[in-house]
């Protein structure tokens, strides 16, 4: 380490790399803001995406910190396998890990010599970390391992992070293409889905980032390139008067500049008005956590819908000319063979076969440490014990069957989507295997149920796929 003076004082300078793992193909804003408070702490930071970059031996030689963002179980799982060479390639360095799955992973990253842990808002507690480390580098954690009090948002400094280029695009209908950023207007979420990954660590409470911060960071992305802006609020509606503020600033200053937010399925139906003016101000889709079109499911992960109101969501955004993008997770301990083909009636009925990206088809319920599953009386009856390769508790359905659905339709997927089949080509052989497994004829999709193509990201919205060989080789 080097003497420096920082805020007055003469202090070790300290070599930080911040690391992302992977961020469902955005550059990651995880790595943006908190560079942007280290610098402006006067720490020199470098950042690796190793969705897009290796581990760089010489830039980890000389680290003093490194810290990795994991805020998705995928990131997380390509954490722990990256972990043993960060950990050779960079011997002199203290670990981190932060993000909304460290908290939840506490003991697993100590037992894996993680000195480090930070959940919630965690900038200010990597600063004070790195001032830390510039004093007693050998010192133990003092910093709350969650932190949720208010802090300053700053401006991210994406200037060390890969060209958007590399990132997820925009694909149109036509198959054309837009660069594609990325900002946050909020974090947390005021609501309490069992299922979340949010709850465990914000726990119903949510903080506005103010919408000239948002607007500044928007507009260096333009400034880059971007022609669309991936909204990635857990629910953009959390504060609906927030929302608008930023919608129509960031349509006022560029208006040819379109985007894509976020929903609950109840603020689909309960603001209406807004969505005429998510439409009015170039939001082309939004996407929303449907999980299920079984009301006991639906209950049972407390998300506040029915599967009548998916229906009045979908009339709502299709009369506004809003696509509509839900997600699911099909696999449950509660779903039945039958069930599933239901789901998958459902969509053909309100011709949403072209707006599902098929790995939602194939989704399994993930149970991490801490999640509010674990407080439903009777859920512990399913599980196993944790597993640490899995990152959860496994379980196992009453019908073997369905398990064995999961598996087939699983593997389909991802050999499908490697060979390039289209989506309504790969949910039909879905189909046939549901109704197969139910031990039925098939009954035939007629063409027109297909729907038509949708806007959407090149990389499909989720997290808690398994990673692939090629994210694994990829540090």
């Amino acid at each position: 380490m080097k003497r420096q003076v920082c805020y007055g004082y003469l202090v070790d300078s300290v070599n930080i790399v911040l690391i992302s793992p992977y961020e469902i193909g955005r550059q990651p804003f995880g790595l943006a803001e908190p560079v942007a408070w280290l610098r402006d702490a006067g720490f020199s930071v470098s950042c690796i995406d190793l969705s897009i970059q290796r581990l760089d031996p010489e830039l980890l030689g000389r680290a003093d910190l490194v810290a990795i963002y994991i805020a998705m179980h995928t990131a997380t799982r390509i954490a722990i396998e990256a972990l043993p060479k960060i950990r050779q390639l960079a011997p002199k360095a203290s670990l981190c890990v932060y993000g909304l799955y460290a908290p939840m992973n506490e003991s697993l990253f100590r037992e894996k010599g993680v000195s480090t842990v930070l959940g919630g808002e965690c900038e200010p507690e990597l600063v004070s970390l790195a001032r830390r480390l510039s004093q007693a580098p050998d010192g133990e954690q003092v910093e709350p391992v969650i932190s949720l009090k208010k802090i300053s948002f700053m401006v991210p400094d994406r200037s060390g992070l890969p060209s958007i280029e590399k990132y997820a695009h925009l694909v149109l209908p036509d198959g054309s293409k837009k660069l594609s950023g990325f900002a946050e207007t909020t974090r947390g979420c005021k609501y309490l889905c069992r299922h979340c990954p949010v709850v465990p660590v914000y726990k119903g409470t949510f903080r506005v980032i103010p919408a000239e911060t948002v607007m500044q960071d928007i507009r260096t992305q333009v400034a880059a390139g971007a022609r669309h802006i991936s909204f990635g609020d857990p629910d953009f509606l959390n504060g609906p008067a927030h929302a608008l503020k930023v919608m129509r600033a960031l349509h006022r200053e560029f208006p040819d500049v379109s985007y894509d937010a976020t929903l609950k399925v109840e603020h689909i139906i309960r603001y209406p008005e807004i969505l005429d003016e998510l439409r009015e101000t170039g939001c082309l889709f939004v996407t929303t956590a449907v999980e299920s079109v079984d009301d006991q499911v639906l209950a049972r992960l407390d998300k506040g819908h029915t599967n009548a109101d998916f229906g009045e969501a979908v009339a709502i955004c299709r009369d506004r000319g809003i696509a509509l993008t839900p997600t699911f997770v099909p696999f449950t301990p509660w779903i039945s063979r039958q069930g599933y083909v239901d789901l998958l009636t459902r969509l053909v009925e309100l011709e949403l076969v072209e707006c599902v990206p098929p790995v939602q088809l194939s989704i399994r319920l993930l149970v991490p440490e801490g999640s509010w599953l674990l407080k439903v009386e009777g859920f512990s009856d399913y599980l196993g014990e944790f597993d640490p390769l899995l990152l959860g508790y496994p379980w196992k359905n009453p019908d073997p069957g369905v398990d064995r659905l999961q598996r087939q339709i699983q593997e389909h997927v991802a050999k499908a989507e490697k060979e390039g089949q289209g989506r309504f080509e790969i949910f039909s052989a879905i189909w046939s295997m549901a109704h197969q497994a139910l031990g039925r004829p098939v009954p035939d999709l007629e063409v027109h149920h297909e729907g038509v193509p949708v806007p959407h990201l090149s990389e499909a919205w989720y997290c808690c796929a398994e990673p692939t060989d090629q994210q694994l080789d990829g540090f």
